[in-house]
């Protein structure tokens, strides 16, 4: 099924999951700024308006359906209001994915990333077919450990003082996810 790329949309009971739009950049900008959003990312803020240009425009483009990173704009529907940001970077073979995810402060713990990762994670193993998606998160960023064991990822290892950032060396948690666990589920 070919799908053009202007029809990429999932939508939840409170979300609207969408392709980056050039207005979002703003506020992009303003949640990536932030130290604590920034502290396990790769970044480093502040995340400038024209970083979050470049990475709209660049996502605005890019097809979810093909292998590389689509971030996904998430949206609070009742608000028409960009809250955070879910990526997916879809492997060569289609099969494997990695998955990632960045929301706003006070957007956090009111269940938006896990809907929201839900609405991705359905999408990937239902309709796209992909056998297993990925994550990784630094070991002392707990709230995205419970929230990947939330949606459904099993812990499958630590790699102690695997990746060099921000000046200093960090612990990672790997977590996986297999469609037939994700298909099993009720």
């Amino acid at each position: 099924m070919c799908r053009s790329v202007q029809s990429v949309m999932l939508t939840t009971e409170r979300l609207v999951l969408r392709r980056f739009r050039a207005a979002d950049a703003p506020v992009l900008a303003a949640y990536r700024s932030d130290e604590d959003i920034a502290r396990y990312q790769s970044w480093e803020p502040p995340f400038t308006l024209e970083q979050a240009e470049d990475f709209v425009g660049y996502m605005a483009a890019a097809d979810p359906a093909r292998p590389g990173w689509f971030q996904w704009a998430v949206e609070l529907a009742s608000e028409r209001a960009l809250i955070g940001d879910v990526g997916v970077g879809l492997a060569d073979n289609l099969m494997q994915a990695d998955l990632g995810f960045t929301f706003a402060p006070g957007r956090h713990g009111h269940g938006y990333a896990t809907e929201a990762i839900r609405a991705v994670l359905d999408r990937l193993f239902r309709v796209q077919g992909v056998r297993r998606v990925s994550a990784e998160c630094d070991a002392r960023n707990l709230p995205s450990a419970r929230l990947l064991d939330r949606v459904g990822f099993t812990r499958e290892g630590l790699l102690r003082s695997h990746t060099w950032i921000k000046g200093e060396w960090t612990d990672d948690l790997i977590f996986g996810l297999l469609a037939e666990d994700w298909l099993s589920r009720p």
